[in-house]
């Protein structure tokens, strides 16, 4: 399996469950390797690349936690969910501070599961995009300089701007006069797509929409629940 893109490796000593859950995922064209312990696990995951990892915490020979943490020292990256029966909170902090991107409480609907590892492999392909490398711009009335973190309208005074205003501007800039989609600059600059990330990102909009604010032919247009789009009115 040279490509991860697809490939899932799913540890779960239940037989059948396993099985069901092995022959679902396949029916939607992932690529899985079962193993049913913690040992073989470990096994399967060090002589293939895996794009996920979905591991149920209570198994035989090695648990899911441990399993996870000898995981993470040879792939510090690749995503985890936990499959357990426990709702116990002290068990999916632990998770949580593995490194887990995911915690599913058994029974769980398949279909949810389903998109949590669409999400998760579309959000790599996102992080994993190419971005055009660029370090200067001039646009309007500005001059922003990304590595240095400065913009400048026309010959006043240099604006410092934070890192995530500094990032935020450079990915409206690529996008420039084209839709930014709000996914991207949410896993590229916040590593997380959730509903608190997305808040901040909308104040980080704000700041910037307010330095631009100084030559009205500049404006940054909200296209809602798509992104944002930079425009230079001629």
């Amino acid at each position: 399996m040279k490509n991860n893109d697809k490939n899932i490796l799913l540890v779960e000593d239940d037989i059948n469950f396993g099985a069901l859950l092995n022959d679902f995922l396949t029916l939607h064209s992932y690529n899985v390797v079962l193993a049913k312990n913690g040992i073989e696990g470990l096994e399967k995951f060090k002589k293939s690349q895996f794009g996920l990892c979905v591991l149920d915490v209570m198994l035989p020979f090695k648990d899911g936690f441990t399993l996870a943490k000898e995981i993470r020292e040879l792939d510090k990256d690749v995503p985890l969910f936990f499959l357990t029966a426990k709702t116990l909170k002290d068990d999916v902090l632990k998770g949580y501070k593995i490194g887990a991107d995911d915690y599913l409480t058994k029974p769980f609907d398949s279909d949810i599961l389903l998109l949590k590892i669409k999400s998760i492999f579309k959000r790599k392909q996102l992080i994993n995009s190419k971005e055009i490398v660029k370090h200067e711009f001039e646009f309007a009335k500005f001059k922003f300089n990304s590595k240095l973190r400065t913009l400048q309208f026309e010959t006043e005074a240099i604006i410092k701007l934070s890192p995530k205003e500094n990032q935020l501007l450079r990915m409206l800039l690529n996008y420039l006069n084209d839709l930014m989609p709000r996914e991207l600059a949410l896993v590229k600059i916040w590593n997380d797509d959730n509903y608190f990330t997305s808040r901040s990102m909308d104040v980080y909009i704000a700041k910037i929409r307010k330095y631009l604010s100084k030559d009205p032919s500049v404006e940054i247009e909200n296209i809602h629940g798509e992104g944002f789009r930079l425009i230079i009115n001629k």
